[in-house]
């Protein structure tokens, strides 16, 4: 319910800030994704296990001699060098679009299911357990349904930014603007296919949101008190459960890629997967869990073996490669 003012009647001033203060956090976060998109364009093609640049000698830490593979920068460059400056930004359109809709959707979701956020009472410098408890319960809760529904709303832009994305390994232009894509996927395999990949993802996103949020409030409830550690707290916690939930993203992006016509989820680039478990699996045989996880120091495992070859002005065939 919007905050009133209990003289006027009217919404107060609280409130409007607060929507204003969350659209300019917003639109702060679209332009650093903007700004960040070339690696994450990278990052998705490391997931789906495309090597394109060989291996060099070096050495670990302990000395050891490995085959080292491209860092995040020297992978964005290589798709400035194939594409040019503008194809670093193959897919963002999309990203972007299903970005707005999460957020204008998921809100109102929020709002007809009568989940308000309840923020802290800054009147109440002492406030009981029990008192933190059910705020805790109440923004837990608006939280799960606007994470939930932002993510069903948005996956079909999702899906196809990462399709256009893909297109780089076969050179493809099956996806070209949103509405050929639209187009392509319903021709192709129905409304389904706009949400490949959607479970895995949804599993990694709430889980991620439940674990961090109840693991924050026990940390400042039972054994971090002081203001400053607490800051921090919410970060180094996400990030930990982020990395434990990785690989859900890594076959999220595969098998949002494995049913369409695209030659990065084709044989023999990618398994023909009948479902996410089986491409779980499937990576975790063969240890690919992790792939894209370290994207600054990145080394081959195993006896890998990666494309060298380059035909004509296109990125060499892929093979899939076993690396962290």
């Amino acid at each position: 319910m919007d905050d009133l003012d209990p003289k006027s009647g009217k919404i107060s001033d609280t409130h409007e800030s607060r929507e204003v203060n969350e659209w300019i956090r917003f639109g702060m976060r679209l332009a650093v994704s903007a700004a960040l998109h070339p690696f994450e364009y990278s990052k998705v093609l490391i997931q789906l296990g495309y090597e394109p640049i060989p291996p060099r000698p070096g050495s670990s830490l302990l000395g050891r001699p490995i085959m080292i593979l491209p860092n995040i920068f020297q992978y964005a460059g290589y798709i400035r060098k194939i594409d040019g400056f503008y194809g670093c930004y193959r897919g963002l359109t999309p990203k972007l679009v299903g970005s707005i809709v999460s957020m204008i959707c998921s809100e109102k979701i929020a709002d007809k299911a009568g989940l308000p956020w309840v923020d802290d009472d800054k009147d109440n410098v002492n406030p009981t357990n029990e008192e933190l408890y059910v705020q805790f319960k109440i923004n837990l809760k608006r939280d799960v349904v606007l994470s939930v529904s932002g993510i069903i709303v948005s996956h079909p832009f999702h899906v196809i930014s990462l399709r256009m994305m893909a297109q780089f390994i076969g050179r493809e232009t099956l996806y070209q603007s949103i509405f050929g894509s639209v187009k392509e996927i319903y021709k192709t395999e129905g409304v389904l296919g706009f949400f490949a990949g959607l479970v895995p993802k949804l599993l990694c996103d709430v889980a991620c949101l439940v674990l961090t949020s109840t693991t924050v409030f026990m940390l400042n409830k039972y054994v971090i008190k002081d203001k400053i550690g607490r800051e921090y707290n919410a970060g180094i916690v996400q990030f930990a459960f982020s990395s434990i939930l990785y690989p859900l993203q890594v076959v999220s992006t595969c098998m949002s890629i494995t049913s369409s016509r695209l030659m990065a989820g084709r044989p023999p680039v990618m398994p023909e997967y009948r479902n996410w478990v089986d491409c779980w699996n499937d990576l975790q045989t063969r240890g690919e869990l992790k792939r894209g996880s370290s994207l600054f120091w990145r080394s081959v495992g195993g006896s890998t073996k990666i494309a060298t070859g380059i035909r004509g002005d296109f990125a060499p065939l892929p093979s899939i490669a076993k690396y962290q």
